[in-house]
């Protein structure tokens, strides 16, 4: 018999497809989203599932948080403001949700003694450019005045008090610090870069590179990325650790872009547009970001499975399919015919 967890920010894309893990080995599943950056259509594919509860609420509601998580066995905290053209778009709304959002979750997670697993980021580590980034690695970021930092500040905010809270009350909490990930479901928006050029590729729009693409990223793909959380669920090992998830097959975005121009059989030229252009004035990136994952692979022998291929040829299959559907929508339209938003 599976346990019950509430996911936070479980209508996301990483969300989603943990709902989707859980549900498939048996447990209870509570989601918890307010919808702002999630979207029900993610979970289409359980939506009737009998052992999935949706709730549509904030996690700065107190009194919903309370009432979920006092029922359940664990909690998975994915629920965050999340992209870098968000956090630079809403400075205040993201970090307010990225840290009395979590301070109310963690806090009535103890209050209910409840497991639960707190998602982190790869920005905590800021400007650090470290190849095989550890999780004791230094945290090296720019001023205050500059927004790209809030984000990282404020999630490196929720680590703290997860862990304090594990070693002054033996909270049974399990930090992640997830690294670039991909896969299905994921939008094109607030600024995920492999996407968003799959989406301009099959078009034959102009992909469009930020800076001056000599920056480097490593992508995981969202299966192998809940294949970790979920193990780490189980795991007592893991109460009061930080642990990396991401690949670390690394590539610079400028030859990302050639790849998913090349991939694609796309005419689309490749565009380099300034920071200055796309971010305004003052935004600071860092130029490599690869993780050490050896910590993970020796609690609970995780390796990533999928490579950069296979994120590509799947990230794009599924822009395709997006842009005849909005093809056929748009002539549907043309032609005075509606069509309900499920269909497409």
């Amino acid at each position: 018999m599976g346990g019950a967890y509430v996911v936070t920010g479980g209508a996301g894309f990483i969300g989603s497809h943990l709902v989707e893990g859980l549900l498939a080995r048996g447990d209870e599943v509570v989601v918890l989203d307010d919808l702002s950056t999630g979207q029900m259509a993610n979970l289409r594919s359980v939506q009737d599932h009998p052992r999935l509860r949706v709730v549509v609420g904030s996690v700065l509601d107190e009194l919903i948080v309370d009432d979920l998580i006092h029922r359940c066995d664990g909690v998975v905290h994915l629920a965050a403001a999340v992209g870098v053209k968000l956090i630079i778009d809403k400075p205040l709304w993201s970090f307010t949700t990225n840290t009395r959002g979590s301070e109310i979750v963690i806090s009535t997670a103890h209050r209910y003694r409840k497991r639960i697993l707190v998602a982190s980021t790869s920005e905590v580590y800021g400007k650090n450019s470290a190849v095989g980034l550890t999780e004791d690695a230094d945290r090296i970021l720019g001023p205050t005045t500059t927004a790209r930092w809030a984000y990282s500040t404020a999630k490196a905010a929720d680590e703290i008090l997860a862990l304090s809270y594990h070693r002054e009350r033996g909270l049974p909490a399990t930090i992640v610090r997830l690294f670039n990930t991909v896969g299905p479901r994921q939008s094109p928006a607030y600024g995920m870069v492999i996407p968003r050029m799959a989406h301009q590729a099959v078009q034959d729009r102009p992909v469009t590179v930020f800076g001056d693409g000599q920056q480097s990223r490593c992508f995981c793909h969202v299966r192998d990325v809940v294949d970790a959380l979920v193990r780490l669920l189980d795991e007592p090992a893991s109460h009061g650790e930080v642990y990396n998830v991401g690949s670390s097959e690394e590539i610079t975005i400028a030859d990302l872009a050639r790849r998913i121009v090349a991939a694609s059989g796309s005419s689309s030229p490749i565009e380099f547009v300034p920071y200055a252009k796309a971010y305004g004035v003052g935004f600071e990136d860092m130029r490599r970001r690869v993780p050490n994952t050896d910590k993970l692979s020796a609690l609970i022998d995780w390796q990533p499975r999928a490579d950069l291929n296979d994120i590509l040829t799947g990230v794009i299959d599924e822009a395709r399919i997006q842009l005849v559907a909005t093809t056929e929508k748009a002539i549907d339209l043309r032609d005075g015919v509606h069509v309900p938003t499920a269909a497409v």
